[in-house]
């Protein structure tokens, strides 16, 4: 059962991923035409289209999106209780541990994509694929106070070490 109940979670949370990156990719300014970025925007619009009907977008953020981004959390979080067999919580009990667990998803996500673009930048610098734009689109927002504070040392830039160990300081703080 263990199994199952982890597949489960790694499924999805993929799945909650690309609906989060289907909210950032417009409020970082991505490249929408990227390819990895159209890929998210095809695995998203059967739930995002029809929301957009009654959730329209205001300014850069897809109220949409972020509405199904809810949607699809809450759902997991649903799953995921009822697969781990616990007791079935009330409404707003059930609404706290999701957006717990989505403000964890959203920390671990940018822990590992600034750790994957920090790990890029050493091993392929200067060369292009479309998940490194997307990368840089995502990181590089978060990469850019810490260097304004902490300026590169002898041509080592290290915001992304002090970026890192903030996360991780977050995530221990909301667990």
């Amino acid at each position: 059962m263990q199994a199952l109940h982890f597949i489960a979670e790694a499924l999805l949370t993929l799945v909650v991923i690309a609906f989060l990156l289907r909210v950032l990719l417009p409020l970082v300014r991505a490249d929408l035409r990227n390819p990895f970025a159209a890929a998210i925007w095809r695995f998203t619009n059967p739930v995002v289209l029809p929301l957009r009907r009654m959730l329209p977008a205001t300014g850069r953020l897809d109220t949409a999106a972020l509405g199904a981004l809810l949607a699809v959390q809450i759902a997991a979080t649903a799953v995921l209780i009822a697969l781990g067999g616990m007791a079935w919580p009330n409404l707003l009990v059930l609404l706290g541990i999701a957006l717990r667990m989505l403000i964890r998803t959203i920390i671990q996500f940018y822990f590992f994509a600034v750790l994957l673009y920090a790990l890029l930048s050493w091993v392929a610098p200067g060369t292009y694929s479309p998940i490194t734009s997307v990368l840089a689109s995502l990181c590089e927002p978060v990469l850019a106070p810490v260097r304004r504070v902490i300026p590169p040392f002898g041509g080592l830039d290290l915001s992304a070490l002090f970026v890192l160990i903030g996360l991780q300081a977050l995530l221990i703080l909301i667990q």
